[in-house]
């Protein structure tokens, strides 16, 4: 009998050592690559890209061509009717970073969006022609391949124009995007744009782009000037004086896009490569990194709530800090180093609790010590070790919901990233104030936040993200994640995330990202949950010890890396 007992105890502690060892997953790793890789929003895009690095083009030849693609097969955010930015590190190690942003129209005025009692006109900022802010997408591509190109410009477009030419096949959820979209197009578009709307989409259904084609081909063969001057310029004349829109030739003839200075900051061991203003994404993360790099952070179940707490308050001010005093700095004096300084810093969270939620009622912008959700990103890295970062927008999806008759593509509907009146929110729920006001010329302030990464001198990671006002708070997540939770790229652009700013005061969080133990130690804090659907669709390429490259393809949509 006590044979039989040691027999079934034997087993019994077997059987719980693999039921332990199969409940232990193992991390996800992306796709790794030995010399270049290029993570995009689309699977098609994605492999534009491959092919221009295969061909011995650079990350910027890459860029340039994935961009194009994506204004082709992902037209919900992927743009020629929108703009963005770049950040740059090539294989010297030199920064660059370029701002392609749209700008207000020359006749566009502060009180655009208001009625004759001053209160907001509800959706006229985010719908319709007068959403629209001047188109940068064509200008910044052709300034980066003038600036950094290698490849023949007919090269980089080509493929793009091929894929609106012959078309390509619609997933199951492309189908109902655009399904859902079709009344959208019909009632903001003044001429149907039957190319979207003329039947019911299904999987499988091939989407022909016969007019974008030719704008396409019209850009390859004249580069700038095939969109802001000629037939490409008169079409979006054509379709503002129709609905009633205030973009003009003139405007489209001025526009420019703008090399600045990248933001750079220090995080412990880490060199932190991101955009300046008009976006605020850069200066957010720097500020948030900068504020914990005095406190230890641990994703172990027992001390996780305290870094969602740490991450939430601090997020509180910083959202606080970009509505007083992030803007176009062409047009209003940002303090970026003051609001970078350690001493503002450490002021700022003075009236930190490590238990109890601030109020965001209580939190107001920071005492200076001295005055002086339709977006998309993909990540390259070259075989010579350029990198490149880039995100660009229409804003919302679908952008404006306006598509220029005759040239085939979506406008954007910037004009809402604007401050339409002060501490009324944009669609993102993001408060402004008077230094986001709009004027004529001005660029609207962004959450956009390409960045990259050094370790040792040496490149470490490429990130980005869409998603609004989720963007800055997304791309701290997954720097966090890989370098103090030790996770790889692709575990880490999986790993579930949460939201907090200034207004409203609450923690948005994905599905299946709050457990129990962890909801109710931050509920006792004060802190108030809301459930949502996924936050971001981070594109990442992290640089791995041995030299190869890891990518993480974020699962939310159906992003894709692809290399050699």
């Amino acid at each position: 009998m006590n044979c039989l007992l040691k027999k079934l105890s034997l087993l019994v502690l077997i059987g719980l050592i693999l039921s332990c060892s199969a409940e232990k997953e193992e991390p996800v790793i992306g796709l790794i690559t030995e010399k270049a890789m290029v993570v995009s929003a689309h699977p098609l895009a994605s492999e534009v890209g491959s092919a221009i690095l295969k061909k011995g083009g650079n990350a910027i030849d890459a860029a340039i061509a994935v961009h194009f693609a994506l204004a082709v097969v992902y037209p919900e955010a992927g743009n020629i009717g929108g703009g963005g930015f770049f950040v740059i590190r090539d294989k010297d190690a030199n920064y660059h970073s370029l701002d392609f942003r749209e700008r207000g129209p020359l006749n566009s005025h502060q009180d655009m969006y208001l009625d004759e009692n001053g209160e907001v006109i509800e959706r006229k900022s985010i719908k319709g022609h007068l959403a629209s802010g001047v188109p940068g997408a064509v200008d910044g591509m052709v300034k980066a391949f003038d600036k950094l190109g290698s490849l023949p410009w007919t090269e980089l477009v080509q493929p793009a124009v091929d894929l609106a030419e012959n078309g390509f096949e619609l997933t199951a959820d492309e189908a109902a995007k655009f399904n859902r979209a079709v009344e959208n197009f019909q009632t903001y578009s003044s001429i149907d744009p039957v190319q979207f709307t003329g039947k019911t989409w299904k999987e499988g259904d091939v989407l022909v782009q016969s007019q974008l084609a030719e704008t396409l081909k019209l850009i390859r063969d004249n580069m700038r000037e095939g969109f802001y001057s000629g037939p490409t310029a008169a079409f979006i004349a054509a379709e503002m004086e129709r609905g009633g829109g205030i973009i003009t030739l003139e405007d489209l003839e001025k526009y420019e896009s703008t090399w600045r200075e990248p933001l750079i900051g220090n995080y412990k061991d880490y060199k932190i490569i991101t955009m300046g203003p008009p976006s605020s994404g850069g200066l957010i993360i720097l500020q948030m990194l900068g504020t914990m790099e005095e406190y230890q952070v641990s994703n172990d179940k027992g001390k996780y709530p305290d870094y969602i707490h740490l991450k939430t308050e601090m997020e509180r001010r910083v959202y606080a800090d970009r509505a007083a005093y992030m803007a176009d700095m062409d047009y209003y004096p940002v303090p970026v180093s003051d609001l970078l300084s350690k001493e503002y810093l450490k002021d700022r969270f003075l009236t930190f609790d490590p238990e109890r939620a601030t109020s965001s009622a209580s939190i107001q912008e920071g005492k200076l010590l001295s005055m002086s959700e339709e977006t998309t990103h993909f990540s390259v890295i070259d075989s010579m070790g350029n990198a490149v970062a880039c995100t660009t927008t229409l804003n919302g999806g679908m952008g404006s919901s306006v598509v220029v008759d005759g040239a085939g593509f979506i406008l954007n509907n910037e004009m809402d990233d604007f401050s339409i009146k002060p501490g009324h929110p944009n669609m993102f729920g993001v408060l402004g104030g008077e230094a986001n006001k709009i004027e004529p010329g001005k660029r609207m302030l962004s959450s956009m936040t390409p960045t990259i990464l050094e370790k040792g001198g040496e490149l470490f990671m490429v990130v980005g993200t869409p998603g609004g006002s989720t963007i800055p708070t997304s791309v701290f997540q997954v720097i966090v994640n890989v370098i103090e939770f030790d996770m790889g790229m692709q575990e880490a652009v999986n790993a579930k995330r949460f939201h907090s700013q200034w207004q409203p005061e609450v923690i948005s969080y994905e599905e299946g990202a709050m457990d129990e133990r962890l909801q109710s130690t931050l509920e006792a804090k004060g802190h108030v949950f809301v459930e949502r659907g996924g936050i971001g669709r981070v594109d990442a390429i992290l640089k791995l010890p041995d030299g190869t490259l890891e990518g993480g393809a974020d699962p939310r949509g159906m992003d894709t890396a692809a290399g050699f």
